[in-house]
């Protein structure tokens, strides 16, 4: 009989497989324009979804790919750069320079195909002037540590971009802009899909000082400067724009969903739009999977108990961070050990956090083991160094670089 270990890990296997973006950019390609077409892609699935269109395109077709540092590729016309995710960099910096670059040569007849995926943000990352990349960067690395959602984090950084929020959009002028995005936000909003370079930005500056003062994180004078001056102009020229999200976790959690039936198992699925500080959604979580194991409610076991969603980290001690990994050793800690309940949860691109380990998974042995070696859990939890825990227990879920990203993956088994 197959462990419920190996089931989880089949779960979150087919989940990424769900995602891959390559047939969905397959089925979505725009007509060859009269002039010239450029593409312009950048995420975690920059790689898959360039391909794709490089292989299907029948005509002329030129442009830029920015994948994450370490991504291979077998692209023979676009052209390759890599950035820093998820704090930005120098590199985050030259490649949004090139992508702004490339958009101001289009014309009328030029057609802008824009392949947006998670991680966007970070790998092109350029401020408006009169903020320096390190006052930019300092300012969303501390954004990261205090717990914001996705939406919250991307608000800020459009605000002080010269690219997010439909500014690469205008970049381009009056030239035909097709995009394609795979989501990894809940919801699936385009606009806040890699902080919607292609897409017209609802926010404004003062939605950005709300964010910044509920979370008390101090800005430089600079971007207080440019927050407190009036919103600039942020229509979108071009008068052919077509925006679509082709993957979302609700494909994937659906193909799971699918997956679990086969096995015979019930399935209690709460949506792709969790979010919360991720200890207390661990929490949440844990007394659901024990009314289950207890009263066979709200859903009878055997049965998986399904999320996805982003959490946040409030990141307070010295640790390796990672949201997922921090849900997983709440949720090990709330459950105490209990016999009939495995858990897995992981980020579906194979980055939780820093870290190149997409998360881990946890047993009914996983307290014990740790005790065993000497290892406090809550010690751990309290350092924001679940990484390092479930690294010493060899129970980390490591994947490699999947091309993709559909957000966060929870799978909870109940006997």
């Amino acid at each position: 009989m197959t462990d419920d270990r190996t089931i989880l890990r089949g779960l979150f296997d087919a989940a990424v497989e769900a995602a891959n973006p390559v047939k969905a950019v397959i089925r979505n390609l725009p007509e060859r324009p009269r002039g010239r077409s450029v593409v312009i892609a950048v995420g975690k699935a920059a790689v898959p979804m360039a391909k794709a269109v490089e292989d299907n395109w029948d005509g002329p077709l030129e442009g830029l790919v920015i994948a994450p540092h370490g991504y291979a590729h077998d692209l023979k016309r676009l052209k390759l750069v890599h950035g820093r995710h998820p704090v930005p960099d120098e590199t985050s910096l030259a490649a949004a320079e090139q992508a702004l670059a490339l958009a101001s040569t289009l014309g009328p007849d030029d057609l802008l195909i824009a392949l947006i995926s998670g991680g966007a943000s970070a790998l092109m990352s350029k401020p408006v002037p009169g903020i320096t990349i390190e006052e930019k960067f300092g300012l969303v690395k501390a954004v990261l540590k205090c717990g914001a959602n996705i939406a919250e984090l991307n608000c800020v950084r459009k605000q002080v971009s010269a690219v997010k929020g439909g500014r690469l959009a205008r970049a381009a002028g009056k030239a035909a802009i097709w995009t394609l995005a795979l989501s990894d936000v809940p919801g699936d909003d385009p606009a806040i899909i890699g902080s919607g370079p292609t897409v017209p930005d609802p926010t404004r500056k003062k939605d950005a000082r709300a964010i910044l003062a509920r979370y008390g994180v101090p800005v430089p004078p600079s971007i207080a400067a440019w927050l407190n001056s009036p919103d600039e102009d942020r229509s979108i020229l071009s008068p052919s724009i077509e925006t679509r999200v082709i993957v979302s976790p609700h494909e994937s959690f659906r193909a799971v969903r699918a997956r679990v039936e086969a096995l015979g198992l019930n399935v209690l699925y709460l949506g792709d739009r969790i979010e919360g500080e991720a200890r207390e959604v661990a929490k949440v979580h844990a007394a659901i999977a024990l009314e289950i194991a207890d009263r066979d409610a709200p859903a009878q076991k055997p049965c998986l108990l399904l999320s996805g969603g982003e959490t946040g980290v409030t990141v307070r001690g010295k640790g390796r961070g990672g949201r997922n990994v921090e849900f997983l050793l709440a949720l090990a800690i709330a459950l105490g050990g209990d016999k009939r309940i495995t858990a897995l949860a992981g980020d579906t691109d194979g980055i939780d956090g820093m870290e190149q380990i997409a998360g881990a998974v946890i047993d009914p042995t996983s307290l014990d083991r740790s005790r065993a070696l000497g290892l406090d859990p809550m010690a751990f939890l309290e350092n924001n160094d679940a990484h390092s825990l479930f690294e010493a227990l060899g129970d980390q879920v490591i994947t490699g670089p999947t091309h993709t990203n559909v957000n966060d993956f929870r799978g909870i088994l109940i006997r």
